[in-house]
């Protein structure tokens, strides 16, 4: 959920748009069948099914993957040190945001460690990671999804070290992205973008209906943030009138 328009080449990277606009697509389907569940419409089992639980999971990786190509197009030539922070700030704040809502509106339990909890703190290793060897970085992205692999440790259950991914009880939260092993998605994609040095690619000025079909993916926080409420509004309201 982070944008990669700090800095592009002349024109858009179009196909980085239509990505992160798929994504949010897919967000959005996966809570919409979450709301049917909770509201009753359809089987409350359906989100514990194979299917629904990768699919949640591709998802996150891929905003954490987009995230990591946006922060190495904007900062890979250097760290714009006011742009960066105004960025993580924003992030940072609407996790805040997410956590104190979650308090009161999430099943399942507050949200301490989700997906933009884990997107601000990729965001800080991702400066060190912009500086290594891209073949170092993915090789970082390989060791921290291997140790998600591998044991878990009780030192780790206390609530403030929930976002290692470590514990050895999966605490309870409707959304938890830890960074064993959600920080190796973001990782790759600072690695991937270095690799093919996308930060020198010529981006093409989008058409009326490219511009509109990825308008999600430019506004995908924003729409991270509202389209929630939304649904639970519009689930109520369709309640009401059939109540």
């Amino acid at each position: 959920m982070s944008s990669a328009s700090d800095l592009l080449p002349p024109g858009r990277l179009i196909g980085l748009d239509a990505a992160r606009t798929l994504a949010v697509v897919a967000m959005v389907i996966f809570h919409f069948t979450f709301d049917l569940a909770l509201f009753g419409h359809i089987d409350p089992g359906t989100m514990s099914q194979p299917f629904w639980y990768y699919f949640a999971r591709m998802i996150a990786g891929s905003f954490l993957f987009l995230s990591g190509i946006s922060l190495w197009l904007a900062h890979g030539r250097g760290i714009r040190w006011p742009s960066f922070w105004k960025r993580w700030a924003m992030i940072a704040a609407a996790a805040a945001l997410v956590t104190a809502g979650s308090i009161w509106f999430v099943p399942g339990g507050p949200i301490w460690f989700g997906i933009l909890h884990a997107m601000a703190a990729t965001a800080l290793i991702g400066l060190i990671a912009l500086r290594l060897p891209w073949p170092v970085t993915l090789a970082l992205a390989a060791v921290i999804f291997a140790a998600a692999l591998g044991p878990r440790f009780p030192a780790f259950d206390p609530l403030w070290l929930v976002w290692t991914g470590l514990a050895e009880t999966r605490p309870m939260m409707g959304d938890y992205v830890p960074l064993i092993p959600w920080a190796a998605p973001a990782l790759a994609g600072i690695a991937v973008a270095k690799a093919l040095k996308l930060d020198q690619w010529r981006g093409t000025a989008p058409s009326r209906l490219t511009n509109a079909l990825t308008f999600p993916g430019r506004h995908s926080l924003i729409i991270y943030l509202v389209h929630q409420p939304i649904l639970f509004g519009l689930f109520n309201l369709y309640a009401r009138f059939i109540g």
